[in-house]
């Protein structure tokens, strides 16, 4: 399943929040990713109309198994291509910036490989 990047954004941004907080709200998306709240609430409609997302009472968002998948996925690459960069001396706020913008093109076959070569390069 292919999603545009700002959607991959969004399902991350998510999984981060709620890593960090325990719960997540359209303001804090809204603060993490720089955008409006209104721009968060049109999202979060499509991504629940898709199955990417859940609401409560509250007004808190859940990842479904489908957005977990998604986000935990992008995380993922955001994690291993920041450790990368860091290791081949990349200062971390370029590491970190780079790394948000490579997690979406790189090959799934590309991302294996940089996985198992950073594995290697730990058990040297």
């Amino acid at each position: 399943m292919k999603i545009q990047e700002a959607a991959e954004n969004y399902l991350e941004c998510i999984l981060i929040i709620g890593k960090e907080k325990g719960q997540v709200r359209s303001v804090d998306v809204a603060h993490r990713l720089q955008v409006t709240k209104p721009t968060v609430s049109i999202t979060m409609k499509q991504f629940r109309e898709n199955g990417y997302v859940e609401t409560d009472e509250k007004g808190i968002l859940t990842l479904t198994e489908k957005g977990r998948e998604i986000a935990e996925r992008i995380y993922e690459r955001h994690v291993v291509l920041t450790e990368l960069l860091l290791s081949l001396g990349v200062d971390e706020e370029t590491a970190r910036a780079d790394a948000c913008r490579m997690e979406h093109d790189i090959s799934e076959i590309t991302f294996t490989c940089i996985k198992e070569h950073m594995r290697r390069q730990e058990n040297k």
